[in-house]
């Protein structure tokens, strides 16, 4: 933008952005509106994913230790969830937010300091924030046919009921070493043999590795 206009020096347009003092809701609604026009349908996947953003010091909004695939090492950056709207080989991004880690959430005079807003000043997990950009993007009448997700969301179980509480088709990513059942399995009430009686249901069968399952069904 500030290549276009002279008028309008790089600094100054830097601070606009940079200071989050204007209110992004119309033009995300209307970015959302195009996206859905573009590549929005029954076909359509909504991809939920981490962007990290390598930043030195410790004065920026959220830096901390990270795994940073652009450096491919943990290094000082910022973490944000990312949603996007793909079709084919068109990918839109919708959003993008700021995880806080909780060496920031735990220090409230840190973040008063660099302006973090008070309600958004609660730890929440990266599977929490998608959900809820999941949310505002399904109040916006985005279509979209499936969630995508890696491992990093998919071992969360939160993550996981929480997407098919919302009765959405979704497909994510698990360690290889995840404990998992048969689609069979049923939860039942074991009698102790022995001790304290069981308080709690539990699986009929023994759980196993993912990769162990996968090899057996081969």
């Amino acid at each position: 933008m500030a290549a276009r206009s002279d008028a309008i020096p790089y600094d100054r347009l830097h601070h606009f952005i940079g200071a989050g003092l204007w209110d992004s809701a119309p033009l995300e609604a209307t970015l959302w509106n195009q996206a859905d026009e573009l590549v929005g349908g029954e076909g359509a996947w909504l991809i939920i994913d981490d962007t990290a953003l390598p930043k030195k010091g410790k004065a920026s909004v959220g830096v901390a230790p990270h795994y940073a695939a652009a450096l491919g090492k943990n290094a000082n950056c910022q973490t944000m969830v990312s949603v996007t709207l793909a079709s084919g080989e068109v990918p839109l991004m919708l959003s993008l937010r700021l995880f806080l880690p909780e060496s920031w959430t735990s220090d409230a005079a840190r973040m008063d300091k660099v302006g973090v807003p008070t309600p958004l000043q609660e730890y929440r997990t990266k599977p929490e924030i998608a959900i809820e950009e999941i949310d505002r993007i399904i109040a916006a009448g985005v279509r979209f046919g499936c969630v995508l997700a890696d491992a990093g969301y998919g071992l969360s179980a939160p993550f996981r009921q929480a997407l098919s509480a919302r009765s959405l088709c979704w497909a994510v990513g698990i360690p290889r070493h995840q404990k998992v059942y048969p689609t069979d399995v049923q939860l039942i009430f074991p009698v102790a043999g022995r001790g304290r009686p069981r308080e709690r249901h539990g699986p009929d069968v023994k759980s196993m590795a993912a990769h162990a399952m996968l090899e057996g069904a081969k």
